[in-house]
């Protein structure tokens, strides 16, 4: 951790954080999901420096040491696209092999589709191909209670990790989530009830792992994360025919509650998402979950590092 760098970078009138190990001209960009942060690709980041990559983890707008958008209401996945493509402008960065976790994988998909020039490759670690509109997640087969429903409210997230402190919040949320079951509530439940306090962390993610997590949603809080992904999910941001030509890589836990979506275990396991990713490699890992890369970062390392060396920048 004492190799990675960090800064501020000026980005559309806002100013991202930025994490940086490792240097040359060969990019890796990690992209992190929610409740992630730049914190959550610390592993990787050390690996794919250490193998000769220069690896870059951003804050995305409104998460941990970023700037807050202006309107964090208004803030959508587009913004983050373009986030993406002035940070590399800034870097004078031509190209880049683009990591994305739970929903950076959605700006990562987005990107390579947009700015097919500017995109190497593609790893995606828990979400195959889903980008908003014409190929996006079945709001209307979810089950009533599941958390994306009810964090998509506008207040109800609010109100529910408000009982709570941060660290609280950041704690219930990764417990939850490293289970393979769908989180649904009850009517008479919030999704923060469906947590035991009793219950510990999982063994690959320790106390401190927590603190620094805590800190940086305390310094951001959960305005624009609740925003962006679940309550711009549903916008059509006019992609016809999306398609990611450049070597991609999906890594899927089986344990990873996903799985359990409507539609995505056939998505996956019968090759419909190639439709859209043509040179599309999927590696399952029995036992990763949600969060294979801090679970089982070396693993997780090792696969990464593969397809760089095979698909060298």
């Amino acid at each position: 951790m004492e190799n990675i760098q960090h800064s501020h970078v000026q980005v559309r009138g806002l100013k991202l954080h930025v994490a940086e190990t490792g240097t040359g001209p060969k990019v890796v960009l990690f992209l992190h999901g929610f409740p992630e942060i730049w914190y959550s690709w610390r592993h990787q980041m050390i690996a794919v420096a250490n193998a000769g990559y220069r690896a870059i983890a951003v804050d995305f707008r409104g998460y941990g040491l970023s700037d807050q958008p202006s309107e964090p209401d208004k803030a959508n996945f587009r913004d983050l696209v373009d986030d993406l493509v002035a940070l590399l402008h800034s870097f004078a960065i031509s190209k880049v092999l683009l990591v994305g976790k739970d929903f950076g994988a959605v700006p990562a998909f987005m990107l390579a589709v947009i700015h097919p020039e500017r995109v190497s490759g593609v790893i995606t670690l828990g979400i195959p191909f889903l980008i908003p509109g014409p190929v996006g997640i079945q709001f209307d087969l979810l089950p009533k209670g599941f958390y994306i429903l009810r964090w998509a409210e506008p207040g109800r997230a609010e109100a529910d990790f408000g009982r709570f402190d941060v660290k609280t919040v950041v704690r219930n949320i990764y417990i939850l989530f490293c289970r393979s079951e769908l989180q649904v509530a009850a009517d008479d439940q919030e999704i923060m009830d469906l947590v035991d306090p009793s219950t510990p962390l999982p063994h690959w993610f320790t106390e401190d792992d927590l603190d620094a997590y805590a800190n940086l949603y305390k310094n951001s809080g959960f305005r624009t994360a609740l925003q962006v992904p679940y309550r711009c999910s549903q916008l059509d941001y006019g992609i016809a025919d999306p398609k990611v030509t450049a070597p991609s890589l999906l890594i899927m836990g089986e344990k990873d509650y996903f799985m359990k979506f409507p539609g995505i275990e056939d998505y996956v396991r019968k090759g419909i998402v190639k439709q859209f990713m043509p040179n599309l490699d999927i590696t399952f890992m029995p036992e990763g979950n949600h969060f294979v890369q801090e679970q089982l970062p070396e693993q997780v390392n090792e696969l990464i590092l593969a397809f760089l060396n095979k698909h060298c920048i």
